[in-house]
């Protein structure tokens, strides 16, 4: 297995590069979203403030499901996996580190499966903390604001 270490971190590293890159596009929404609609929070609303909370909540989860979609298509393109619903499924399990083990890549690719798990670990990590921002401002504007 070690002979395929460099080939799993020369296909892995950029991979987790463009993750990024869809990770900063999708955070850059959700806040850019936060903002416009933080000015509905002058009115202290159960509702509007979870509509709000939802809506940066679904943008976080959309990026994390692209930076999935990208793995699986690695995946897919290396030949690991005939479907690309298949491939996306054990994306999903690597990027989230359940590890059920249930589907296991070649030896020749296998490194690519705790490359991934790194990536979603601090991938979901990025989004639980800007999802906790939004989350406390939200209380914070809420809180100070009138009742209807």
């Amino acid at each position: 297995m070690n002979q395929y270490l460099l080939n799993n971190l020369l296909l892995g590293l950029p991979t987790m590069a463009v993750c990024l890159v869809v990770q900063a596009l999708l955070v850059s929404s959700a806040i850019g979203y936060y903002r416009r609609r933080a000015a509905t929070l002058t009115v202290r609303t159960f509702r509007g403030t979870t509509s709000l909370l939802i809506g940066v909540l679904l943008l976080l989860v959309l990026g994390n499901l692209a930076q999935i979609g990208v793995w699986a298509l690695l995946f897919r393109l290396l030949g690991e996996f005939e479907q690309f619903g298949d491939a996306f499924y054990h994306s999903s399990v690597n990027f989230a580190t359940l590890g059920y083990g249930d589907v296991v890549m070649s030896a020749r690719h296998r490194l690519l499966g705790p490359l991934e798990a790194i990536n979603g670990a601090l991938m979901i990590g990025a989004s639980t903390a800007i999802l906790m921002v939004a989350y406390q401002d939200a209380l914070q504007k809420s809180a100070g604001a009138p009742r209807p």
